[in-house]
């Protein structure tokens, strides 16, 4: 067997390594991203719907786009790394979920509780 052989016997197994994707793997990640960018610019630049509506409708085509680059960029599936980046990337979301929603809470208490009373009676 030559050094050759080794080398190659050792190229099959690449691919359980972890999966670096194809072109067109980037190509339909690169296409969904241009196609989910340019709806929500469109809505926005045409004013076709109410303002309440259009960022609704952004803040659902972001969170489509965020899927489409964990896929198709960043490679998070399942399989990958036996499941490990999978299980990071949940874990990682469900703090992210925690720390926002927790900052908007507290937000929105503190400018419902703290906000000043303007008919102040018996002053001045």
């Amino acid at each position: 067997m030559s050094g050759h052989d080794t080398h190659n016997h050792h190229d099959d197994h690449h691919d359980e390594v972890g999966y670096h994707g194809s072109y067109r793997d980037y190509l339909i990640g690169f296409i969904a991203s241009v196609i989910l960018t340019a709806i929500p610019f469109a809505l926005v630049m045409t004013g076709v719907l109410p303002v309440q509506t259009t960022a609704i409708l952004i803040v659902a085509f972001a969170m489509v786009q965020m899927v489409v680059h964990m896929i198709y960029f960043l490679h998070l599936h399942p399989k990958s790394e036996g499941g490990w980046n999978m299980l990071a990337f949940i874990f990682t979301i469900v703090v992210v979920v925690i720390a926002v929603a927790g900052s908007v809470w507290v937000m929105w208490h503190l400018n419902t509780n703290m906000m000043p009373v303007h008919n102040m009676t018996g002053m001045g």
